[in-house]
């Protein structure tokens, strides 16, 4: 297969933890500045460098500010970069299986408000660039239930 044709190739997406990263998922993806220093069950398919947040940019804790550094650098490293990167990774195992792009953050264990990381920002550029979706494939926030109204609330 040319470069060109592997380029074009048709890649699928996924979001994931690294603790809730299962098997059956798809193709495990390093996407993290640092490597998980617990035991996989898994080995990991490579390392996503292009879409690896910098240091700098963890330094950041305000969403607004971390997203705008991280679109940033997802534009300056380019779509068709990211994705011969990621095809690559895929190509060495099976295009036909999504790549899962691991990182640490678990979303349902963060405050609704605080429930962000760089993969779903980086799933939602993705989707924007290229129109494919990328599902999360670990557990998601959830929001507190609203308490059923008393009687003191009707009137």
């Amino acid at each position: 297969m040319t470069e060109e044709a592997k380029t074009n190739e048709m890649i699928r997406l996924a979001t994931c933890t690294y603790q809730e990263f299962a098997p059956g998922m798809g193709t495990p993806v390093r996407s993290t500045a640092g490597h998980p220093r617990f035991q996989l069950s898994y080995k990991l398919a490579g390392h996503a460098r292009l879409v690896t947040p910098t240091r700098d940019l963890l330094k950041i804790n305000a969403r607004d500010a971390y997203e705008w550094g991280y679109r940033r650098l997802l534009n300056e490293r380019g779509i068709d970069a990211i994705r011969n990167e990621l095809v690559a990774i895929a190509g060495a195992y099976d295009l036909d299986t999504p790549l899962v792009l691991l990182c640490f953050d678990r979303l349902n264990k963060l405050p609704p408000a605080d429930a962000w990381c760089h993969r779903s920002m980086l799933a939602a550029w993705w989707t924007e660039q290229t129109g494919d979706p990328v599902p999360e494939l670990g557990a998601q926030p959830t929001t507190a239930p609203t308490p059923p109204p008393t009687l003191f609330d009707v009137g």
